[in-house]
C-alpha cells in the first residue's frame, strides 16, 4: 500500500499526486497535477541543484518584493519569458478565426482611464513630438460594425515612459476610453509613440542582462474593447518601422499587428482635415462571447 513516506527518489511525485488526488474542483486538480509532473521533470532534466534552487525561490520573492501600485514584476516576468504571449495565442484565435491577434495586456492598464469624445485629444499635458490621428473601426467577424464598444487606448509618450512612470506627465496622459459610432467607429488625436526599454531594476532585468538581451519594445499603442456580447479584445498596433519590431523583449509582435502609421505630407493634411503629420488607419474584429474585463496590473 502507498504511503506517504518517501523511500526513494522516484516516490516523490506520484507521493505528491496523491496527496493533491481529494481536490473538489476538477480543473484545479488537473492544472495542478500537470504542473507538479512538469515542475519535477524539469528538476531531474537539469539535474537542479540546491543552490540553483534557492537561487530561484530568491529570484520569485524578489518579483513579489518588487511588485507595487504602480508597476507589476510578475506580469514583466511572464511576458519577457513569452508566457504571455503564449497564453494569449492559445486562447485568442491563433487558427485564424479572426483578422486582428489578440495581444498581451502588459503591465500599464488602468481601468478608470478618462472618458473621451470621438475626435478629441489623448494628450492632457505637454508632451513634444509628432502628432497622430487615429481612426479606426470595429467590427464583427463578418465584417458588420459595432457601436457602443467601450475601446479603452493606452500608450507611451514620444520619449517612453507611460503618464504613471513619469512624473512630468499629467495624470491619465495618453490613456482615453472611446465609444463607437453606429458605423462602429472611433478616432482621436495623440502623439506617435516611441518604443522603450521595459524596467530593468528588478529581477527581470537582472535576467535579461544574464541573458545578454535587449530590454526594448517597438513603439505601439495599445487597445482594449469592450461590449456586453462579445469577447474582450485585448490588443496593441505597432509602428511599422520600428528598429525592435523583430526583436521585441516581450515576444509580442505578431504580423497581424503590425500597423501602418503613414506619414502625411502638407497637401494630404490639408485634404484631410487632420492637421497631423501621420496617421494610423486600423480595424479591428470582436468574436461573439463572453466580455470579461482582465484585472488591472496597476491602480
Amino acid at each position: 500500500m502507498a504511503t506517504g513516506i518517501i523511500e526513494k527518489l522516484e516516490d516523490v511525485t506520484p507521493t505528491v499526486l496523491r496527496a493533491m488526488s481529494g481536490t473538489d474542483n476538477a480543473r484545479l486538480r488537473s492544472v495542478m497535477e500537470a504542473f507538479i509532473r512538469h515542475v519535477h521533470a524539469f528538476a531531474r532534466e537539469v539535474k537542479l541543484t540546491e543552490a540553483e534552487y534557492d537561487l530561484g525561490i530568491d529570484f520569485l520573492n524578489r518579483i513579489g518584493q518588487a511588485t507595487h501600485h504602480s508597476h507589476n514584476e510578475g506580469i514583466l516576468f511572464a511576458d519577457a519569458i513569452g508566457f504571455s504571449t503564449l497564453v494569449c495565442l492559445l486562447n485568442n484565435g491563433n487558427a485564424g478565426a479572426t483578422e486582428t491577434a489578440a495581444a498581451l495586456l502588459g503591465p500599464f492598464w488602468r481601468a478608470n482611464s478618462p472618458k473621451t469624445e470621438n475626435g478629441g485629444s489623448i494628450v492632457r499635458s505637454a508632451t513634444p513630438g509628432p502628432g497622430l490621428f487615429v481612426a479606426c473601426e470595429v467590427v464583427d467577424v463578418a465584417g458588420n460594425p459595432l457601436a457602443g464598444v467601450e475601446v479603452d487606448v493606452w500608450q507611451s509618450s514620444p520619449v517612453g515612459l507611460y503618464e504613471n512612470q513619469d512624473d512630468t506627465q499629467a495624470d491619465m496622459n495618453l490613456r482615453g476610453k472611446f465609444t463607437t459610432d453606429a458605423a462602429g467607429r472611433f478616432f482621436f488625436r495623440s502623439v506617435k509613440p516611441a518604443g522603450y526599454p521595459v524596467p530593468t531594476d528588478g529581477p527581470v532585468g537582472d535576467l535579461l542582462r544574464a541573458q545578454n538581451r535587449h530590454p526594448y519594445r517597438p513603439a505601439h499603442i495599445h487597445f482594449l474593447g469592450f461590449k456586453p456580447g462579445y469577447k474582450t479584445l485585448i490588443t496593441q498596433v505597432f509602428v511599422d518601422d520600428d528598429e525592435h519590431l523583430e526583436s521585441d523583449v516581450v515576444f509580442g509582435v505578431t504580423r497581424a499587428l503590425v500597423g501602418d502609421y503613414r506619414r502625411n505630407d502638407e497637401t494630404e493634411s490639408a485634404a484631410s482635415g487632420v492637421e497631423a503629420p501621420y496617421t494610423l488607419n486600423y480595424r479591428f474584429v470582436m468574436e461573439v462571447g463572453e466580455a470579461i474585463l482582465p484585472k488591472p496590473p496597476i491602480k
